[in-house]
């Protein structure tokens, strides 16, 4: 059949030189508008639980009368079991198919939402919160990855553009709509609504994914890594475990030896996974991903990035309870001007990236950079009177700076990787994204607590937060050269080739 290759735009190629939209002869079929809605919804809902637990915590503590560990528990239980079985579920979604995955992960992670909006006991909720983690980890990948193999050439940038944006969108809404939950009180259910909520959209979503959303599948079904998957979770436990409970419990000596363990249940990880890809066999990390230089190097942005992202989420939402004493519903409706700058720039990355290429990240950064900086100013000159209204212009620059750079920051880490290798190489990103997240809070969120030891002292490290992030801004607006889309820009546009 007859097909034209449309070379004429100089722009980065975010389709990544894959050729069709699916890796197998199963499922053949391109990824509708509204099979991307579906599988959008499988981020959001997963992203909306991971923040919107945070204003809810001191309601559940009244209700349930939860111990400070159960109550950390709520919220690293879910964080911890999601990220360490996100690469596994990537890899069974590349091998059995990325639609059966995502519909077993929506039904899971919709009973396991209806368990915690019904738990009796804090030790119920944790219990749900894992499982509903460890549901999340099955669905997520196969949306990376079943955007990859069943979409094509600027289709494809958009949607992973919007992939990202609803992710930082849910992060951002995640908080507000928490707190008008909790704030109603419908019925007398307190914070329960903020779990069962999940039901009716996962119920919808079951339904429309099985009619709208294409299958797709690397080949035969591979053996899972046993040994690849025990190394993984170790490393991954070592490392978020004790960040996530070590200083809520004073930092005891097994915190300590997990932390040591980590670098070495790394590195294990690392030899047995090249070992078995060169024996022929199929680790669950092929060290192969990394030879993309898209993969490589935009990791090294993604960590930096959203450990800043996530430190920043958790410090203004105490700067404004804690240091300001206003409600959670307040603090919730102070990240509405962010959430508004965020959806314009990101609804702006497909035009920008196909004229200005990764370009667009580094302008990204540096605007991020200038909104910390004027926040920055705003409390440090304005304490204590300061208001959520006068945080607005700040958080609309750094807002519109976010939206550049993670609405396209998906699609560039993930344009080199084959379809064959796009479950795991979403697994591997979200991974990546999950730990630096739980990083940022555990070291910046850590630095802002320990300095908040008074009023004053909330003004002093909430800003040197921010000065910390404006570093990491500024290291990503500089990291974004080394991308391979940055030099692509710098070739002559190419004639139009038909192909037959």
């Amino acid at each position: 059949m007859p097909s034209t290759l449309n070379l004429t735009k100089p722009g980065p190629r975010l389709d990544a030189r894959t050729p069709q939209a699916h890796d197998s002869g199963r499922g053949r079929g391109e990824l509708t508008g509204t099979g991307l809605a579906v599988v959008l919804v499988g981020v959001l809902l997963p992203m909306l639980d991971f923040f919107i637990v945070n204003v809810a915590l001191p309601t559940i503590d009244r209700d349930l009368h939860a111990s400070q560990p159960l109550l950390e528990l709520v919220v690293s239980g879910y964080a911890t079991a999601y990220a360490l079985l996100l690469v596994l579920g990537g890899r069974l979604g590349d091998s059995l198919g990325r639609k059966r995955l995502f519909m077993i992960g929506m039904a899971a992670f919709t009973v396991t939402s209806l368990a915690c909006g019904l738990a009796t006991s804090a030790e119920m909720l944790v219990a749900g919160r894992v499982a509903q983690g460890a549901s999340a980890a099955m669905m997520v990948p196969q949306v990376l990855a079943t955007i990859q193999a069943a979409t094509t050439g600027d289709r494809r940038a958009r949607a992973l553009g919007r992939y990202g944006a609803t992710g930082g969108l849910a992060a951002v809404l995640g908080q507000v709509l928490g707190g008008l939950l909790v704030s109603l009180n419908l019925d007398g259910t307190g914070w329960r609504p903020i779990f069962l909520v999940n039901v009716p959209i996962g119920l919808a979503g079951l339904v429309l994914a099985r009619r709208y959303v294409p299958d797709t599948r690397h080949g035969n079904a591979a053996r899972v890594d046993g040994p690849g998957t025990i190394l993984l979770g170790v490393t991954v436990l070592t490392i978020l475990v004790p960040l996530t409970e070590g200083r809520s419990l004073g930092w005891p000596t097994w915190t300590i030896a997990m932390l040591a363990v980590a670098p070495l249940a790394a590195a294990t990880f690392s030899i047995v996974e090249r070992r078995m890809e060169r024996a022929g066999r199929t680790p669950l990390v092929p060290p192969s991903l990394l030879r993309h230089a898209s993969m490589r190097r935009g990791l090294l942005l993604v960590l930096p990035f959203f450990a800043g992202f996530g430190a920043f989420m958790f410090c203004y939402a105490l700067l404004v309870q804690v240091g300001l004493h206003d409600s959670a519903l307040v603090a919730g409706f102070g990240l509405a001007p962010m959430a508004v700058a965020f959806l314009l720039a990101s609804l702006s990355t497909s035009r920008l990236l196909a004229r200005y290429g990764a370009r667009v990240l580094a302008a990204g950064g540096l605007l991020q950079a200038a909104g910390l900086v004027v926040l920055a100013v705003t409390v440090y000159l304005g304490w204590p009177h300061v208001s959520v209204l006068a945080l607005a212009p700040g958080m609309v620059i750094a807002g519109a700076g976010q939206g550049l750079i993670m609405s396209p920051l998906f699609g560039v880490v993930l344009s080199e990787v084959p379809p064959a290798e796009a479950g795991v190489g979403g697994g591997v990103l979200t991974t990546t994204q999950q730990t630096a997240l739980a990083l940022g809070v555990a070291t910046l969120g850590s630095l802002f607590l320990t300095m908040a030891a008074d009023r004053t002292g909330v003004r002093t490290g909430f800003v040197t937060v921010l000065v910390i992030q404006v570093v990491i801004a500024v290291a990503v607006a500089a990291g974004a050269r080394g991308l391979p889309s940055w030099r692509r820009l710098r070739q002559p546009a190419l004639p139009q080739v038909a192909a037959h």
